[in-house]
C-alpha cells in the first residue's frame, strides 16, 4: 500500500505533481481542493483565510477519502500544520508526505497567474503564517518546488520505492 500526501502552500504545485505521481504509481488521485465545502470556498474567494475550525470538516473528509482507498492513493492537501498531518496519519497507516517547499515570492507569483482557482493571491502570506514545516517528522520528503514537476514526480516515486524496500 502506498498512501501519500503531496503537501505545501498554495501555488507550490501540489495538484500537478500529485497527478503525475498518481499516474506513475497507478493510484487514485484525491484532489484535496475538491473537498472544501462551499462556505470555505466563499470565505477564500472573499479573501478570508481559513481557521483551524474552518478546516476541521475538510480534514475529516480527506481522512475519510484515505480510508476509502486502503490499497493506496495520492492526496493533494496543504497539510500546513503538524496537527493536520497527524489527523491524516491516523486515517492511513504508513502515510508519507512529499513536501513541496517553495519561497513566498514564488508562491505569490504562481497564485497570481492562476485564473481558474478560488484561492486568491492575497491569501498566500496567510499560508506561510500558518505553515509548521514538517522538519524532523517521520515519512516526509522535502522537495524544492521550484524544480520541474516531472523531476519532482520522479524524485517522489524513487523515494517511495526506496523506502518501501528498506528492511
Amino acid at each position: 500500500m502506498t498512501a501519500l500526501v503531496v503537501m505545501g502552500v498554495s501555488g507550490c504545485g501540489k495538484s500537478h505533481v500529485g497527478a503525475l505521481v498518481a499516474g506513475r504509481l497507478a493510484l487514485p488521485l484525491i484532489e484535496g481542493d475538491e473537498f472544501h465545502g462551499e462556505a470555505n470556498r466563499a470565505l477564500m474567494r472573499s479573501g478570508t483565510a481559513l481557521t483551524d475550525a474552518h478546516r476541521a470538516d475538510w480534514l475529516d473528509r480527506l481522512a475519510e477519502q484515505l480510508q476509502l482507498h486502503p490499497h493506496g492513493a495520492v492526496l493533494t492537501c496543504s497539510a500546513l500544520k503538524a496537527a493536520y498531518r497527524e489527523r491524516l496519519r491516523r486515517a492511513a497507516s504508513g502515510l508519507r508526505f512529499a513536501w513541496l517547499d517553495l519561497d513566498a515570492a514564488s508562491a505569490q507569483m504562481r497564485v497570481a497567474q492562476r485564473s481558474e482557482h478560488f484561492f486568491p493571491a492575497g491569501l498566500v502570506a496567510t499560508q506561510f503564517d500558518a505553515l509548521e514545516p514538517p522538519l524532523g517528522e517521520p515519512g516526509v520528503l522535502r522537495l524544492d518546488a521550484s524544480l520541474a514537476p516531472d523531476l519532482l514526480a520522479d524524485q517522489v516515486v524513487h523515494w517511495l520505492h526506496d523506502t518501501k524496500h528498506k528492511p
